[in-house]
Formats: C-alpha cells, sequence, structure tokens
C-alpha cells in the first residue's frame, strides 16, 4: 500500500524485481514470497517447519523487514497485516494474471470472484503435523472444536471499503459466503468431525468434488484437498492440518503468539482434558463470535461468553505449552482481556473520528498498524 493506505496491485513487479522474471515464488535462504489470487496481497512463508516459536519469529520478522525495505526503497510502499484490507474498492482489486492463472480461471467460471470473500482476505495458516493416521483423525476433529473459537482472541477485519461495520470478524463472514455457488466447498466452516481419513475423502472432498462436476468445474478442481475451504482441512502432501480460522495479525509476535496457543489448548484436548462439543453447538457459537467477537454468547458453556471459552482454553494451554510457548500466551491473555485486535481498531478508530473525518481517522489509526507490523510489537 502507499503512506495514503491505497492498495498497490504490484506483487508481479515485485517479484520480477528480485527474480528478474515473474514467477509464483521467490525463493531466500530462510522464506518464501510469492503471489496469490490478489496482486496486492503477497503470501509469505517458511522454508522448512519451525522447530521453535522463537525460530519462527526471527524468521518471518526477517522475512518482513526484508520486503519493506525493498517496498520503501523502490516504491516508497509499506506492507499492512490484519484480515481485510480496509480501503480496498473491488472494481480496483488485481487478480493474478501470469503462470498458473488457469486456477484461478477455473474458479471465475464456477464462483464469482469479484467478492471481499476472494479479493479481500488475508489469513494466517498454521499448519500442525501428524504421525499416523489415527493421530490425525484426532488432531483433525480437536482443530475442528477448536476453530470455532479462535476468531474470538484472532479477528482483525472490523472495517472495509472505508467504513468500520458491525461484525467482529468480516474476513470469516465474507469467507463463509465467497463459494455460496456450490456450498459443500466451505461447508459450515467448521470442519465435520471424521473418524477416518477414508471418511474425510468420502463425506467431505467426495462431496463437494461431486457438486463441482455437477456444475461443470474444471477437473483441476475435482477431488483435491485444497480446494477445500473449511477452517481445518488435511493437506495430505504436508501431513499436517491446515488452519485457516483465523485473521492475518499485525505482527509476527502476535502470529506466533496464536500458534503457541492453538498448538497448546489442542495438546490438553488430546490428552482428554476437556470434550468435544457437538458439531450444531460449534457452527452456531462460530456464526455468534463471527459478529459479536468475545462477547458472544458460547452455547458450549450454557450461554457464558465466548471470553470465558477462551479463557478455558487458555488455561488449558497454560497447563500443557513448553516454556518457549509460555513465553507468548501472556499476549493470548491480554488478548482475551482488553479484546482482539478488530475490537481495539473498532475503538481506536471511534474515538478520533469524535475529533476527525471517518475516512481520516480510519487511516490514521491503521498507519500506526504498519509501524507495529516493522517493530514487531503488538497493537493495543
Amino acid at each position: 500500500m502507499d503512506e495514503q493506505l491505497k492498495p498497490l496491485p504490484i506483487v508481479d513487479k515485485i517479484i520480477k524485481e528480485f527474480r528478474g522474471r515473474i514467477v509464483n515464488t521467490v525463493q531466500l535462504p530462510t522464506f518464501a514470497f510469492g503471489k496469490e489470487l490478489q496482486t496486492h496481497v503477497v503470501e509469505v512463508r517458511p522454508n522448512e517447519p519451525f522447530e521453535s516459536p522463537v525460530e519462527f519469529e526471527e524468521t518471518m520478522q526477517d522475512a518482513v523487514l526484508t520486503l519493506h525495505e525493498h517496498l520503501r526503497k523502490r516504491w516508497k510502499a509499506r506492507l499492512l497485516g490484519t484480515g481485510m484490507h480496509p480501503m480496498l474498492r473491488l472494481a480496483n482489486a488485481g487478480i493474478w494474471s501470469h503462470r498458473h492463472r488457469q486456477i484461478y480461471e477455473a474458479m471465475g467460471r464456477t464462483f464469482n470472484l469479484r467478492r471481499h470473500g476472494w479479493l479481500n482476505i488475508q489469513s494466517y495458516q498454521l499448519n500442525l503435523p501428524y504421525s499416523d493416521e489415527k493421530s490425525g483423525d484426532l488432531l483433525h476433529n480437536v482443530l475442528a472444536n477448536l476453530c470455532a473459537y479462535l476468531p474470538a482472541v484472532a479477528a482483525s477485519s472490523p472495517a472495509y471499503e472505508g467504513k468500520v461495520r458491525e461484525d467482529a470478524d468480516n474476513r470469516l463472514r465474507f469467507y463463509g459466503e465467497n463459494q455460496k455457488e456450490i456450498p459443500s466447498v466451505t461447508g459450515d466452516i467448521v470442519p465435520e468431525y471424521v473418524s477416518s481419513i477414508a471418511e474425510y475423502k468420502q463425506k467431505i472432498i467426495g462431496k463437494y468434488s461431486s457438486d463441482l462436476a455437477a456444475a461443470g468445474a474444471n477437473q483441476m478442481l475435482l477431488n483435491k484437498e485444497w480446494v477445500n475451504s473449511r477452517g481445518v482441512i488435511f493437506r495430505f502432501d504436508r501431513r499436517a492440518l491446515e488452519v485457516r480460522v483465523m485473521d492475518e495479525q499485525e505482527c509476527i509476535k502476535s502470529d506466533v503468539a496464536l500458534s503457541c496457543f492453538v498448538r497448546a489448548a489442542a495438546k490438553g484436548f488430546l490428552k482428554g482434558e476437556t470434550e468435544l462439543a457437538s458439531h450444531e453447538t460449534l457452527v452456531k457459537d462460530l456464526r455468534s463470535i463471527i459478529a459479536r467477537g468475545l462477547h458472544a454468547k458460547a452455547l458450549s458453556f450454557h450461554g457464558k461468553t465466548a471470553q470465558d471459552v477462551c479463557l478455558y482454553l487458555l488455561r488449558i494451554a497454560q497447563r500443557n505449552a513448553t516454556d518457549e510457548e509460555k513465553r507468548y500466551l501472556p499476549l493470548i491473555e491480554k488478548r482475551v482481556a482488553h479484546g482482539n485486535l478488530s475490537e481495539i481498531l473498532r475503538e481506536k478508530i471511534k474515538r478520533k473520528t469524535q475529533k476527525t473525518e471517518r475516512e481520516e481517522a480510519l487511516v490514521s489509526v491503521y498507519l500506526n498498524l504498519v509501524e507495529n507490523l516493522i517493530d514487531n510489537e503488538p497493537f493495543f
């Protein structure tokens, strides 16, 4: 984005500057960055799984600084985190038109890509490994339970098209609608529980592949696990479960804290410290949390708030965290106590709007997030 928060569709140009030609991915010593569907969004990922949260933080912060320095010198541009760009107009969003564009073209023949749920979403995706089929099934079901409540602490998308909106997690609201032509692709966002990978492939992948085929979708979209748009999916190529339900945060340290929270809470569930809620209950709770964040009522806790659920999950995480993970959990505790990033941004914009115009207040607050990203400091 530029210095006035205008999104810049220049990812292909940045890639060419690093590689000398337009490719999908630029490989650097410890991390890679590359294209997404949207040409104003850059995907950044490590070259190898992290051995520790500290390695995670150091590697990805180096990635942020490397890209920031290039953008600043070459384009006078900046990076911005969070789950949605607050100023983007869909008419101005660019779609990747280079190598491997066939995937997006195939998607575009089945789904309307000119939606916020396609062109204006930025998520933090966490991959957790499993060792064998049984452990994979168990981890999938545990993460399915957790994913209903993670947005209560991970929401960071209170605004879009220059306005602060009512929902706590607007990214997830749009995400849940972006493939409504074939509802089985996204399901209820909360994955259905499964007892085996065979059941998963039949019940979930088989179902949406059959529906896609009936709608005339391209063969390249059929029987692919990555097409599944639920909040947790199997990535068989990585032997991992991928958690997709969390908004991108304001800085790497906050992303690391979320990973520590998820990993440690999942350990407690796998040890049997608590029971899984019914899928129906989880779906209702997630919908309520998308709208109201930490203030939502949680059916799994007999009408207590999502904040109560998150405190409960945090206690499980604290009991099961490694020493390194424990260093990051106070940030989650602060989020639960004082509000997720979406709620904090909304309140700061509201206070600033009392002194200036609404859009000017929004831009001013979000520009502060740029500094938090570079300095790797949580925003409160």
